[in-house]
């Protein structure tokens, strides 16, 4: 793979199942990686994730918890459609809000920032998420969620080396779900 790739884990460490993004790019760090692929921990910095963003990337891959109703550790594989401006028709644009910058806010503001640069968005952006068992306070995954961060880590390494998992590459479609 030549193209430029950033796999941004994301979530707060202080409530449970909500840092799976943190955890799952922690061990998948620990894999040697292609050049042109980047792992990073954003934890709940998103404005640091938008300006990241600017630096140029073909993929842009969310590692996060993601509550779709399914079985707790249920991993996901999602087109995100951030193409045409995320922020929707009409929309006013995101105010930039450094406490306030979850990853749908990120996206939405990142059309605004590369049109203030010339940078470009990423062309795909797929968000790795896992079902919750919960996002109270406190340090630590769940049993079930913990049990699903191998295997996420493992689609990471395949989507990384281009391997694919019967992919229907329509946005906003889930493209895999693994209980």
């Amino acid at each position: 793979m030549n193209e430029r790739v950033l796999i941004a884990g994301i979530g707060n460490v202080f409530l449970g199942d909500d840092g799976f993004g943190v955890e799952t790019v922690r061990a998948l760090a620990e894999h040697a990686l292609p050049d042109g692929v980047e792992v990073v921990d954003f934890g709940v910095r998103g404005v640091h994730l938008a300006y990241q963003l600017l630096d140029g990337y073909d993929t842009l891959v969310l590692v996060d918890a993601t509550a779709r109703g399914g079985e707790p550790g249920t991993l996901y594989l999602i087109e995100a459609d951030v193409g045409a401006g995320a922020a929707g028709a009409g929309a006013p644009p995101p105010v930039l809000d450094g406490h306030h910058m979850s990853p749908d806010a990120v996206l939405a503001l990142l059309d605004t920032l590369c049109a203030g640069t010339g940078a470009t968005p990423p062309r795909r952006t797929l968000v790795l998420g896992c079902e919750p068992a919960g996002i109270e306070e406190g340090i630590g995954l769940s049993a079930p969620v913990a049990a699903a961060v191998p295997e996420a880590v493992r689609t990471a390494l395949d989507l990384i080396h281009g391997r694919t998992h019967n992919e229907t590459d329509r946005p906003g479609r889930e493209l895999r779900r693994t209980p």
